[in-house]
């Protein structure tokens, strides 16, 4: 699922908004979510699940074309966990 089927549920789930109001909400919340997370703070969504930010420390990398070691610096990288309420509902579908 991408964004534009995201709108398009919502949208048949909500039929009295109109499809630009929809995309403009959905827009809205990742938009919030972006940056929350760049600030460094955690998202909870109870029964879904949970977003933070995780340090990955310096390392030492490799150059895939050239094969040539070279340093990787301290990232910053968004991490999720599922939620129980997610993991189940995957779990007794599959």
């Amino acid at each position: 699922m991408n964004k534009s089927d995201l709108v398009q549920a919502v949208t048949s789930k909500l039929p009295t908004l109109a499809a630009k109001d929809v995309e403009v909400i959905v827009n809205t919340i990742f938009d919030s979510m972006t940056r929350s997370l760049s600030q460094g703070d955690r998202i909870e969504i109870r029964g879904f699940g949970s977003f933070e930010v995780r340090v990955r420390k310096p390392r030492q990398g490799r150059n895939p074309k050239t094969g040539r070691s070279v340093q990787v610096g301290t990232r910053r990288v968004p991490f999720f966990k599922v939620g129980k309420e997610l993991k189940e509902k995957v779990n007794n579908h599959g």
